[in-house]
């Protein structure tokens, strides 16, 4: 057995974790793949690090431990970037899936079929139009549309993507009106947004709070009182202490930009 397929045997859910971050490749490939990136990159790192390592007066040999510490560290970061991905898709569907959702759902009650309201549904704008696409696709191409949409379901990162899809199908599997359980999916999702449009209000008042008082009264202050301190003691304040102060309010700032940013929730707003 070859060291590809034993690593592949270590992580069972390999194959549903590159298809939930959009990568069409077998686990044997995508881990071959990454192995042979890894090994390039590893060996082009540690040929710089053997200057460092001659330099210091160290055995060259050392170089065989740098190269197996780069390639773990790559090839870890390489598998990792499939959860980032995975989480990259997640929030660029759930941006419009309820207006996706509800353009499925005029569509069912102007009485279009199903399969002619996911067709529209696939040409729509947003970004949620290509996943129906998905799933048009492989309708068209002769899986059962309750197949399609199952497997949609189960590789789709948006849980509330999942929902709506696991909706459809069972009221497809148990011949119930598809349009009631979509709008009932529709409205509870809603009502989740609104819940986290809430709680981000309440985020957003005391972190702005926190950032009035430590990004803009603080330092006003502070530097104030430095100045006037500084000028009655003899304290000689250079250029390179108002550069250093500027430099950490700088970071500050954009610590609370990023924060800021973080914390927004992820809806078409």
């Amino acid at each position: 057995m070859s060291i590809v397929n034993i690593i592949v045997n270590q992580m069972p859910d390999l194959k549903e974790r590159l298809l939930m971050a959009g990568i069409i490749k077998r686990p044997t490939d995508f881990v071959r793949e990454s192995l042979i990136n890894s090994a390039i990159l590893s060996g082009f790192l540690a040929i710089l690090s053997l200057f460092l390592i001659v330099k210091t007066n160290n055995p060259p040999i050392l170089i065989i431990p740098v190269f197996l510490i780069f390639f773990s560290i790559i090839f870890f970061l390489s598998i990792r970037n499939l959860d980032v991905l995975k989480m990259k898709r997640e929030k660029e569907i759930d941006r419009d899936v309820l207006f996706a959702g509800r353009f499925l759902l005029v569509k069912l009650n102007s009485g279009k079929p199903l399969i002619n309201s996911l067709i529209d549904a696939s040409n729509s704008y947003g970004v949620a139009g290509k996943y129906f696409k998905e799933i048009v696709d492989d309708i068209n191409l002769g899986t059962p549309i309750e197949d399609a949409l199952e497997k949609a379901s189960r590789t789709t990162p948006s849980r509330r993507f999942r929902k709506i899809l696991f909706q459809i199908n069972n009221a497809l599997r148990i011949g119930v009106d598809v349009t009631s359980s979509l709008e009932g999916t529709l409205e509870n999702i809603t009502q989740e947004q609104l819940i986290e449009i809430q709680r981000y209000g309440k985020k957003l008042n005391s972190i702005t709070m926190f950032y009035m008082l430590v990004a803009v009264v603080a330092p006003s202050l502070g530097i104030t009182l430095f100045s006037v301190i500084g000028s009655i003691i003899s304290l000689r304040i250079d250029m390179q202490t108002f550069i250093m102060l500027l430099f950490f309010l700088v970071v500050v700032q954009l610590f609370f930009i990023t924060l800021f940013r973080s914390i927004r929730p992820n809806l078409n707003i």
